[in-house]
């Protein structure tokens, strides 16, 4: 009877150092051991073994992590109050680093980059954050990936998202922007007189160079006028025509 029982506690012995001593890491973690409170080489993907009692394990993941951080409140230089708010997308490179020199890498960097998006921002006008967003992501990639490099972290991409304007900058953009059109508008339209008086300067001369080419316009518009049916034809006259009668009216008076 004491036999059997000393046998099935040696059993259940065996079952739970077994349990506790095997571990399966995925593809994309790793493990951190810490031996008797010291750090020995990383282990994992796959089977490992550790010493119950003795190790601690503590799982790394090195998928790239998506980060929301919350909307901001920035002031830009130009004093114009806004709210942002941005993705980070980072992982872990040095697993031993991400647990060994920060607590928690993933609250961390959250606050790095909360804090890094409002003094970047704070930095530029209102203009630059609306038209500049390629360069303002690079600036904040480059920022946050220097401060996070010591604990592992590389940051692999930035990118601001919303941009919220208060409803009286959104009408003052959008008038400025309706003025702008007009703008454009008016210098298309005045670029388009030029070029037709240009072309119209050069028609001109190439009829009174040819003589014979002013008749054949002159009967072109008539056949054109003919065609729409009008009930009242106008007949252009040249100023020559005329020209005789004006000089003798002038010499008359």
């Amino acid at each position: 009877m004491i036999t059997g029982s000393s046998g099935l506690f040696v059993l259940m012995l065996v079952v739970f150092f077994l349990w506790s001593a095997i571990k399966i890491l995925n593809e994309y973690e790793r493990g951190v051991v810490f031996r008797l409170g010291r750090v020995i080489p990383v282990k994992g993907p796959g089977l490992v073994i550790i010493l119950p009692g003795v190790d601690k394990l503590v799982r790394i993941s090195l998928r790239t992590i998506t980060m929301d951080v919350p909307s901001q409140d920035v002031i830009t230089r130009d004093n114009v109050s806004v709210k942002v708010n941005a993705v980070v997308y980072f992982k872990v490179i040095d697993p031993i680093k991400a647990v060994t020199e920060i607590e928690d890498y993933y609250f961390a960097t959250s606050q790095i980059a909360q804090t890094t998006l409002r003094s970047v921002l704070g930095q530029g006008h209102l203009d630059d954050l609306l038209s500049k967003r390629d360069e303002i992501n690079v600036d904040l990639q480059r920022i946050i990936d220097a401060q996070t490099e010591p604990w592992g972290i590389k940051v692999t991409a930035v990118e601001t998202k919303n941009v919220d304007l208060p409803v009286e900058m959104q009408r003052a953009i959008a008038k400025q922007a309706e003025a702008e059109r007009e703008r454009r508008a008016k210098v298309i339209h005045a670029e388009g007189e030029l070029q037709a008086s240009e072309k119209l300067t050069e028609a001109a001369r190439t009829l009174s160079a040819v003589p014979s080419a002013l008749q054949l316009r002159y009967l072109q518009t008539l056949s054109e006028i003919a065609v729409e049916k009008n009930s009242t034809i106008i007949f252009p006259l040249p100023i020559e025509l005329i020209r005789p009668f004006l000089s003798g009216m002038s010499e008359n008076k």
